[in-house]
């Protein structure tokens, strides 16, 4: 038994369907299904797959985990919650031997700002389980922000519009995450960074999903002020500075394609514009 975290969101919803046998990203397929507990605050059974648990259960309340990880050997775990020690005590007391942790790059590159994984991340390696961890870099996903305006408007607004990173495909960062859940041994103790295979900057974003739509986008490029007035409203303040620093400001490290997802698929990381074209229903 595996238990999902966040299991109605982009990563473990792709990563539900994957370890219970559904195709995989780039024509693939997944391996004999495993039996799988589907954890999220808001989640019934009409939002996972025939023969999955489905369990509504908050990571920041630890003690009501108990049921969910019951009679599980492994959990892939999202950064949420206040009290990652709480959440591995409650694990380890079902039973549960190891753990992927999904993280950020972040949690390498802007410590100051990604405190939070980082705590969720010495939490999984003093912990006594198996484990590895997941830094994601920025997701593809996050273009969904878009989703209203491109509708409406056919329009995409972000800030420094001509700043490229290796945003990576959620789908990739789930089968990422499914392969290391089904060759624990092959990943033990290790620290994966996972990027999609080019930089590309939020104007190039917006072309893709135009051409996915067939249809102009306009792009605007927002103030970093209008920026940070917007992300603010959703985001702890130092994480909003960190992200607008990657942003406006990447590192090398930030920049960088990581070779992780191919070494541990076997294949290259899918571009943004692969991503658009499957997610293109919703811009329409």
């Amino acid at each position: 038994m595996i238990v999902v975290t966040g299991a109605t969101g982009n990563v473990g919803r792709a990563l539900v369907r994957m370890l219970t046998g559904g195709q995989l990203t780039g024509g693939g397929h997944a391996e004999a299904r495993v039996p799988v507990t589907a954890v999220a605050r808001h989640i019934t059974d009409a939002d996972v797959p025939p023969g999955v648990r489905a369990v509504a259960a908050d990571l920041a309340e630890p003690a009501g985990l108990r049921d969910a990880f019951d009679g599980a050997e492994a959990l892939f775990l999202l950064v949420a919650g206040e009290d990652p020690h709480g959440i591995l005590e409650v694990a380890k007391a079902a039973g549960i031997r190891r753990v992927v942790l999904l993280s950020s790059q972040g949690a390498a590159t802007r410590p100051e700002a990604y405190g939070h994984p980082r705590l969720f991340e010495a939490a999984v390696r003093e912990s006594g389980l198996d484990w590895t961890v997941l830094r994601s870099g920025g997701m593809a996903g996050n273009a969904l922000a878009w989703a209203e305006s491109i509708r409406a408007r056919r329009e995409a607004a972000a800030p420094f519009g001509d700043v490229g990173l290796p945003f990576v495909d959620p789908e990739d960062v789930a089968a990422v995450a499914a392969a290391v859940l089904r060759d624990p041994d092959a990943h033990r103790g290790a620290t994966y960074t996972l990027t999609g295979p080019a930089p590309t900057t939020p104007r190039e974003r917006a072309a893709a999903i135009a051409a996915a739509l067939g249809e102009p986008v306009r792009f605007t490029e927002q103030t970093p002020e209008e920026a940070h007035a917007l992300m603010a409203r959703f985001m702890p303040l130092p994480v909003v500075e960190g992200t607008l620093a990657i942003l406006g400001a990447p590192t090398d490290d930030e920049r960088r394609v990581s070779p992780d997802v191919a070494h541990v698929l076997g294949r290259a990381p899918g571009t943004f514009a692969t991503w658009a074209e499957r997610n293109v229903a919703a811009f329409r």
